[in-house]
């Protein structure tokens, strides 16, 4: 697989207090599996969907324990040079650029509204090896509620174009790299309790949606939103049993028809 161009989310992972928890729940709501754990990287551990990696689960680490969350990794040629981008604009690099054996370079930071996101610079492990199919990731939006400064940021740490969703009902923005849109940014309205940090909700794709939510619910997820069917898709927001907040979308079952965006 080619090396993703900069700006491109390439992975995800989450960390999980209980990692045989989190294994039982995912492998059954998306059909996961699951690879040895490397005890010379923390136990991190690779998920699997018809043998092509997709995510992976880790437990914290020492002291480091509490809310579970899912990280968007977004592709970069130098994850350095990114990091200097992101101080520069606005943001705070929470842990500097860290070479993770031949795999590549990680690091992670926050956007100004402090939204948590990952940097990958690719080596042998270049990021998902299936997208879009049912397990795999799929799209992932920004929810924030300061959109100016996360919209600025954005477009300056990676070579996005943005557009902005026309209708005055949601403020909603694409990102996009050439002609493909890769990521998403929405306002947080009243609806979000106060204490709800800003935060990159990610989407899974999933074959039938109320099937993937009737089979979390039931392993202790909290529906957050929906199952509504949109111009993109059948989804649902959801929160796992450890508290990570995550979206399932059947892309097959739409309804209405895709709106305007303008160029911003």
């Amino acid at each position: 697989m080619a090396v993703q161009p900069e700006g491109t989310p390439c992975w995800l992972d989450a960390t999980f207090g209980d990692l045989e928890g989190a294994k039982s729940f995912y492998g059954d709501v998306l059909g996961w599996t699951f690879g040895e754990s490397s005890a010379e990287y923390g136990n991190y551990t690779q998920a699997y969907v018809d043998g092509k990696a997709v995510a992976a689960v880790v437990p914290p680490m020492p002291g480091q324990e509490g809310h579970s969350r899912w990280c968007l990794y977004f592709a970069s040629p130098d994850a350095a040079a990114t990091a200097a981008k992101i101080r520069e604009s606005g943001g705070e690099v929470l842990m500097e650029p860290m070479r993770v054996g031949d795999f590549g370079t990680m690091a992670l930071a926050h956007e100004p509204t402090d939204a948590v996101f990952g940097v990958w610079q690719g080596g042998t492990h270049e990021g998902f090896e299936a997208t879009g199919v049912p397990g795999a990731y799929c799209w992932a939006e920004v929810f924030t509620r300061e959109p100016e400064r996360t919209d600025a940021f954005f477009t300056a740490v990676f070579p996005y174009r943005a557009k902005q969703l026309q209708d005055e009902s949601v403020d909603f923005r694409v990102f996009e790299l050439g002609e493909k849109a890769v990521l998403g940014r929405m306002r947080m309205t009243d609806d979000f309790p106060p204490e709800v940090p800003p935060y990159v909700n990610v989407y899974f794709a999933v074959a039938d949606c109320d099937d993937a939510v009737a089979k979390a619910v039931g392993l202790g997820a909290v529906l957050r939103f929906g199952p509504m069917t949109s111009p993109f898709g059948r989804f649902a927001a959801l929160s796992d049993p450890q508290g990570a907040n995550f979206s399932v979308i059947d892309v097959a079952t739409t309804e209405g028809e895709v709106p305007e965006h303008r160029e911003v």
